[in-house]
C-alpha cells in the first residue's frame, strides 16, 4: 500500500517533542485506545529519556487497570502535567499526583471533550455554569488535584450578572488517536469501533494548532474502498499511521460485532445480573424509570439498571444512553464500559454532551462514594483514592432527576437475602453517609436551587433531597432502623412518618413484573 503517512510506531512517535501537550483519545479497557503507541512512546522515554515535561489531555479514563492506556505514561520527567477527564484506571498516574511529582488536574469529561472542538475552532474556551459549586469551582478547588498544581485553568467570571465558569483553550501539539482502517490517502475508517468519542475534534484541535495527528489502526485499504459514512478523520489531517494488525476492540475480545452496530444480538444472550447486592440496588433504582424516558447510566453499580430493564422486558420503552457517545442498547460494564451492545445509533462524545448539558436527559442513575447531610456526593476524591469526577458533573448537574446508587457501606459489607427480607451478616468498615464530603463532586445547594429531584438508592435504605437536607423515605424489609441503618450514619436524617417498607419483590430471586404504568 502506497499510504505516504504510514511508519513504524518507533517512527510515529518521534513526532512528540519535549514539552508539547498532547492530547489522547480512548475509554477504558482498549476502547479505541491506541495502546500500541503509548508502549511505543513509553520505550522511547525509557530508553532515551525524550521526550520530556509532557503535558498530557485524556477525555475520559483510559486503561485496564493493569498497566496500559494511561498507565504507559505514569513516569516522572515523561509527562509534567496531566489534564484528565477520569484518573481511575491508572494508579501509577493517580500516585504520581498524590507524591506531587506531577502537574494534576481533574477536569469534567464532557468540558475536556467539548474544549477540544472549541480548540479546534479557534475559540477561547467553554463558557458554562457546569461545576458550579462542585471542586471545579475555582472558588473551591478549581479541579487542582495536588499542591504542586498552581496555574488555574477554571476562571470564574460574570457575565450580564450571572456568574459563570470559563475553562480555557489551550494549543494541542500531538492527537493520537485510534480508528479500524486507514486508506492510502490516510482517511480513517471505524468500522469495528463501538464508539467515536472524540478522534474527529481532537485530530482537527492538532491539525489547527499546527500539530501532528498519529492515528493506529489494525488494518489498511485501498484508495477510496472506505464508505464515506465510516471515514471519521480525513487523511490530510493525519501525519502518521500506525498499522497494528493485532489491535483489539476491547481488551476483553478482538471483535464482538454487537458493539459496532454490524449485528444485534437477542437480549437472551445478554446475562441478567446474579441476586446479590449490586442487584438489589439496580432493582430499587429502576422503579424509578418513567416510559420513554431519555436515561444516562453511569459506570458501576448504577449500570445494573439497564440489565434490570432487559430482564423485565423494558427494554424497549426506556432509551438508555451513555457519555461516551451511545444511544440505545445496554452499556457494557466493567473495564470496558464505554461499549454497548445493540446501540440505535453512535454520535460523537461532545454532541452527546452537548444535549447533556443542555438539560436533554430526563433522568440518571450514578454511583456514590460518600454522602452527606446537605445532599452533597462525592465520586471523585477520598482517603487515597482519585478516581476523579469523569461525566459526572456534566450529567448530574443537568439531568432533570438524579438516582445516586450504592452499597449502604463499604470495605467487607456482606448480607443474606432471603425469604423477602434483608439481614446484615457483616457490616462494612467504611462509613458512606457522612456529616461532610471530602470533595463534592455534586452539590445538594446547587441542584435544590434548580429544584432537581434527587434520590439515594442503597439495599437497605432510600433517601431523597429535601430543602432541609436528607430524608429517609423507606428501609428493606428486615433491617432495624437504628442498628442498621442510623447506627451507620455520622448524620441523622429526617425520617418520613410513616417510613414504609422498600416493594418486597425487590428481594426475591424471582423477576419482579415491573411495570412503568
Amino acid at each position: 500500500m502506497a499510504c505516504e503517512q504510514l511508519m513504524p510506531v518507533d517512527q510515529a512517535v518521534t513526532l512528540i517533542n519535549p514539552g508539547d501537550t498532547v492530547v489522547i483519545t480512548g475509554s477504558g479497557g482498549g476502547v479505541m485506545d491506541a495502546d500500541f503507541t503509548y508502549q511505543a512512546l513509553e520505550a522511547r522515554f525509557l530508553e532515551t529519556g525524550q521526550p520530556s515535561d509532557l503535558t498530557l489531555v485524556h477525555v475520559t479514563g483510559i486503561g485496564d487497570g493493569k498497566g496500559t492506556g494511561v498507565t504507559r505514561l505514569a513516569h516522572e520527567g515523561l509527562v509534567k502535567r496531566v489534564i484528565g477527564g477520569h484518573w481511575g484506571w491508572s494508579t501509577q498516574m493517580i500516585q504520581l499526583a498524590l507524591d506531587d511529582k506531577i502537574e494534576a488536574y481533574n477536569l469534567p469529561q464532557g468540558i475536556l471533550s467539548l474544549l477540544t472542538r472549541e480548540i479546534a475552532a479557534g475559540r477561547a474556551g467553554v463558557l458554562t455554569k457546569l461545576g458550579m459549586q462542585t471542586f471545579i469551582d475555582p472558588r473551591l478547588e478549581g479541579g487542582k488535584l495536588n499542591k504542586k498544581t498552581t496555574e488555574d485553568l477554571v476562571e470564574l467570571v460574570t457575565l450580564k450578572g450571572e456568574d459563570l465558569l470559563f475553562y480555557k483553550s489551550f494549543p494541542v501539539d500531538v492527537a493520537i488517536i485510534r480508528g479500524t482502517t486507514a486508506d492510502e490517502d490516510g482517511n480513517i475508517g471505524v468500522e469495528q469501533e463501538p464508539v467515536d468519542l472524540d478522534i474527529l475534534s481532537s485530530a482537527q484541535a492538532a491539525y489547527n494548532s499546527g500539530g501532528a495527528v498519529i492515528a493506529q489502526v489494525k488494518r489498511l485499504a485501498r484508495r477510496q474502498t472506505l464508505h464515506p459514512r465510516m471515514v471519521k478523520v480525513p487523511g490530510f489531517m493525519v501525519d502518521a499511521v500506525v498499522a497494528h494488525p493485532e489491535q483489539w476492540q476491547t481488551v476483553e475480545g478482538e471483535y464482538n460485532p454487537a458493539f459496532s452496530g454490524e449485528i444485534r444480538i437477542p437480549m437472551e444472550e445478554i446475562r441478567p445480573l446474579e441476586f446479590d447486592i449490586r442487584k438489589i440496588v439496580a432493582r430499587r433504582a429502576a422503579r424509578e424509570l418513567k416510559p420513554d424516558a431519555v436515561v444516562n447510566l453511569g459506570f458501576g453499580i448504577a449500570d445494573g439498571v439497564a440489565n434490570i430493564a432487559a430482564e423485565e422486558n423494558l427494554i424497549e420503552q426506556i432509551v438508555f444512553t451513555i457519555e461516551q457517545g451511545i444511544i440505545g442498547g445496554i452499556p457494557a460494564k466493567g473495564v470496558i464500559f464505554g461499549a454497548g451492545y445493540n446501540p440505535d445509533l453512535i454520535i460523537n462524545a461532545p454532541s452527546q454532551f452537548d444535549f447533556y448539558h443542555g438539560g436533554g436527559l430526563d433522568l440518571t442513575f450514578l454511583g456514590l462514594a460518600q454522602a452527606d447531610q446537605y445532599g452533597n456526593v462525592n465520586v471523585s476524591k477520598f482517603g487515597n483514592q482519585l478516581p476523579g469526577c469523569g461525566g459526572f458533573i456534566d450529567i448530574s448537574q443537568n439531568a432533570k432527576e438524579v438516582v445516586f446508587c450504592a452499597t449502604f457501606t463499604a470495605g467487607g459489607l456482606d448480607i443474606d437475602i432471603r425469604d423477602g427480607r434483608l439481614r446484615i451478616l457483616r457490616e462494612g468498615k467504611i462509613k458512606k453517609f457522612v456529616s461532610e464530603v471530602e470533595q463534592i463532586t455534586f452539590s445538594g445547594e446547587y441542584a435544590q436551587a434548580r429544584k432537581q429531584r434527587a434520590l439515594y438508592v442503597t439495599e437497605r435504605a432510600v433517601f431523597r433531597l429535601q430543602p432541609e437536607g436528607m430524608e429517609l423515605i423507606e428501609i428493606a424489609p428486615g433491617v432495624d432502623l437504628k442498628d442498621d441503618v442510623l447506627a451507620h450514619m455520622d448524620f441523622r436524617p429526617r425520617i418520613a412518618d410513616p417510613l414504609p417498607r422498600m416493594d418486597p419483590r425487590i428481594f426475591q430471586p424471582e423477576k419482579m413484573q415491573l411495570s412503568l404504568e
